[in-house]
Formats: C-alpha cells, sequence, structure tokens
C-alpha cells in the first residue's frame, strides 16, 4: 500500500468534509479549476508535511490535479484529522498520517512521503526539510526547492540560510501579508479558543487570560479572548510588540508576574520554556494552561511533571495535574497545538489565502528554478495583492483604484504644497 491511516471506514465522513471546506475556499477552487487544465505540476514530485485537516486536503488535491504526484504525513502528532487522512487515501494519495502517533511513528511517516524523491516539498514546522539536510542528503540534488508554511519554520530555516547550511531554496509562505496578518490572526485567535472551549467548556468572560508571546498568532488569541469578555494579559521579550499590546489596551507584565494572576495560559511564541516550574508554583488551583506554538516544548512538561503527585485525563485532550501542594493545574492537548489537536484547526475562510500562497509559491520554484539561490524567498507583493484581490471579489467587496493622476503624483518628488 502506498499509505497508512487509522481507520480506512471514515473516508466517507472525511470527504463530506473536505466538500464543505472546497465550499468555503473559493480562491483555492478558482486555482484548481484553472490550472487542472494547462497541468503546470505535471512530473512534479511534491512531498508535503504538513497537519492533514480538510483545508489541507483541498490544497493536496489542488496540487494533483495541476498534475503533480503527491506524497503526504502529517507534521504534528496529534494535528492529523483521521477521516481525512483516509479520504486522501481513497482518492489514490499517498499518505502516511493518523491522529496520536508516537515521535518515532512521526519521524517514520516523513520518511515515506520521501521514498519516490520528490522534485518539491511544502512543510509547515520545517521537519520534512530538516530530514531532507540530514537522513535523506542524496535526495537533495532532484529538488527543485521547497516551501514552508508556518514562522517556527522559517525562522529555523533562516538560521541554516545564514548559517550556509540550506542545500536548496525554499519560499516563506507564512511570511505573506495574505498569510500572517489574516491566517495567524484571525486562524489561531478563533481556533485556539475553540479548542480551549472543547476541552474545558469553561466560561472564557471574566477569566485572566494570559498570552505568551504578542505576535500575530498571540494578538489573535487576545483579541479574541477580549471579545468573549476575558481580562487579557500580554507577556513580552520584544519591546515594540510589549508596547503595541499597551497600546492595544492589553495588560503586560512579565510572565512571574502574570502566573499568579493567571486562569487560563496559552503560548504562542515559538520559543522553548515559556512556562516552567517557578510558574507553575504560583499558579491559583484550576489553572488552565495550553500552547498554540507549533512544537510542544513552549510548556516545560517534565518540571510540571516534577511538581505533581497525581494526574489524570477528566476530559478529551484535558489532564488534571494534581500538584504536591494540593492545588491542581489543568494541561490542554498535551502541550501541543491546542487549535489543531482539541479542535479542528483554521476556518476554512482563512486558510483559502495561505494555501493559495503555498500553491502559486509552488509554481514559482518551477518556473524561476533556475533564477532561485539556496536562501529563504518572500512572496512577490504582486501576488500577495492579487490573492488579496480575489478574495475580495468572491466576497462581493469592490475596492478604488488609482487614477493615472494619482499615480503620476505618488512618484513625483517635485509635488509640493
Amino acid at each position: 500500500m502506498n499509505y497508512k491511516v487509522k481507520d480506512m471506514s471514515l473516508a466517507e465522513a472525511g470527504r463530506m468534509k473536505i466538500e464543505w471546506a472546497e465550499s468555503k475556499m473559493p480562491v483555492m477552487m478558482t486555482l484548481r479549476e484553472k490550472y487542472s487544465k494547462t497541468k503546470p505540476l505535471k512530473g512534479q514530485r511534491i512531498a508535503g508535511c504538513l497537519h492533514v485537516t480538510k483545508e489541507t486536503a483541498v490544497l493536496v488535491e489542488t496540487l494533483r490535479d495541476a498534475g503533480a504526484e503527491v506524497s503526504w504525513s502529517g507534521c504534528n502528532p496529534l494535528s492529523t484529522q483521521d477521516e481525512i487522512a483516509a479520504a486522501l487515501a481513497k482518492s489514490g494519495i499517498s499518505i502516511y498520517a493518523w491522529h496520536g502517533m508516537n515521535v518515532e511513528e512521526f519521524y517514520w511517516c516523513i520518511d515515506r512521503t520521501l521514498d519516490f524523491k520528490p522534485t518539491l516539498t511544502l512543510d509547515d514546522g520545517a521537519d520534512l526539510i530538516m530530514a531532507m539536510h540530514t537522513k535523506h542528503k542524496n535526495l537533495i540534488p532532484e529538488l527543485l526547492g521547497g516551501t514552508e508554511e508556518t514562522t517556527t519554520g522559517v525562522n529555523r530555516l533562516r538560521a541554516m540560510a545564514n548559517a550556509g547550511e540550506l542545500k536548496y531554496p525554499v519560499i516563506a509562505v507564512n511570511d505573506a501579508e495574505t498569510k500572517w496578518d489574516f491566517d495567524n490572526v484571525y486562524g489561531t485567535g478563533q481556533s485556539s479558543i475553540d479548542g480551549i472551549l472543547r476541552a474545558t467548556s469553561v466560561l472564557i468572560a471574566g477569566k485572566t487570560f494570559v498570552v505568551g508571546g504578542y505576535g500575530h498568532c498571540g494578538k489573535g488569541c487576545a483579541i479574541r479572548a477580549a471579545g468573549l469578555g476575558a481580562n487579557v494579559i500580554a507577556t513580552e521579550v520584544k519591546p515594540t510588540q510589549a508596547l503595541k499590546a499597551t497600546l492595544e489596551g492589553f495588560r503586560v507584565m512579565e510572565m512571574d508576574e502574570a502566573s499568579a494572576v493567571g486562569d487560563i495560559f496559552i503560548t504562542a511564541t515559538g520559543m522553548k520554556d515559556i512556562l516552567v516550574k517557578r510558574h507553575f508554583e504560583k499558579m491559583k488551583d484550576g489553572a488552565i494552561i495550553c500552547n498554540t506554538g507549533h512544537y510542544d516544548c513552549e510548556i516545560n512538561i517534565e518540571d510540571l511533571e516534577s511538581l505533581t503527585k497525581s494526574k489524570r485525563t477528566v476530559r478529551d485532550n484535558c489532564e488534571e495535574y494534581t500538584l504536591n501542594n494540593g492545588r491542581k493545574i489543568f494541561l490542554l492537548a498535551q502541550g501541543r497545538l491546542v487549535n489543531l489537536a482539541a479542535a479542528e484547526g483554521h476556518p476554512s475562510e482563512v486558510m483559502d489565502m495561505s494555501f493559495a500562497n503555498q500553491f502559486l509559491s509552488q509554481l514559482r520554484i518551477i518556473r524561476e528554478a533556475d533564477k532561485l539561490e539556496n536562501k529563504v524567498y518572500d512572496i512577490p507583493e504582486d501576488q500577495d495583492q492579487d490573492i488579496a484581490n480575489v478574495k475580495l471579489s468572491t466576497m462581493g467587496i469592490a475596492i478604488d483604484s488609482l487614477s493615472e493622476d494619482q499615480i503620476a503624483y505618488a512618484s513625483d518628488y517635485l509635488a509640493g504644497t
């Protein structure tokens, strides 16, 4: 078999969810209609490592319909939706993903996606790219390039490029305006709150909600929590981000202080050890902690367990830790992405733009392969604006355009008062 999933009997349920996502992703469906006719990806082999959700399925099947062979794995052990994996396998996609895999199985799945010697990679978190650079270096000569979906992955890849260790060109899809100002802010904000509510059913209104990190994702969480009536605190290490949070109406303080007053904590930094032993020791009885950053290292679970005399699962994706001092702390989704492990991930409407960037960036690599160097590339401004324009048109929204005189005025440095 060219797949390994949990349960093929779930395929029909998965297909219905994919069809729902298609109805909410008009930009992607426009691209599919256009490029299924011309097949610009014919002859290309794309290895992908990205959360297996209904939205991802729309991207995968659009890549296939544009002519590519596709092999796929999930980029997080708890983010795969098994019905979606089954539906993709039934449709002929080579996929290796199931919910609840261990770390060894996770990397085994990535290895299997590389068995067909890809010409392109598509990643979320850079685990697949790292596998190419370590275990599968022999495959790099076949590669034209790759794309990267998320902040954590882009940061890793820029560090690799700066060190001269990146061996093929990668486009930073995450850094597109139509990605991080929408997917990261509105998608992460809504889906993370969704995950918290599914795992706890707690009332957000009136709670003190602590957001670790006020980047795009943290900002989204703060806005949505405030909208539900929470008192929001942001913690930061970057002065400008702390100042933004302050001027947008949120309290800013150090985590050492916030840990004593928070009711709900969510980390969104991409950095390890945001919540550690000294913070757990200060937390209220009943505090809820979770993470929406890509990796599960933001909450130091070993530190939490060192203070714990017992733990039990009290709800799906909700573990109760009873500390030696008698207080209880509730950890959601094992410290992994709460929006994907405990909920369904970002809404289809916002992933429509992110995945349009993924698709168009794959085409760009083919088109410019002979010009691209081994570094991280940004999304072109015109691509951002084109995607936003298509999105607006599908929403029935029209905008103004500059006249010829206005265009001339914009670059006329002699114009004055």
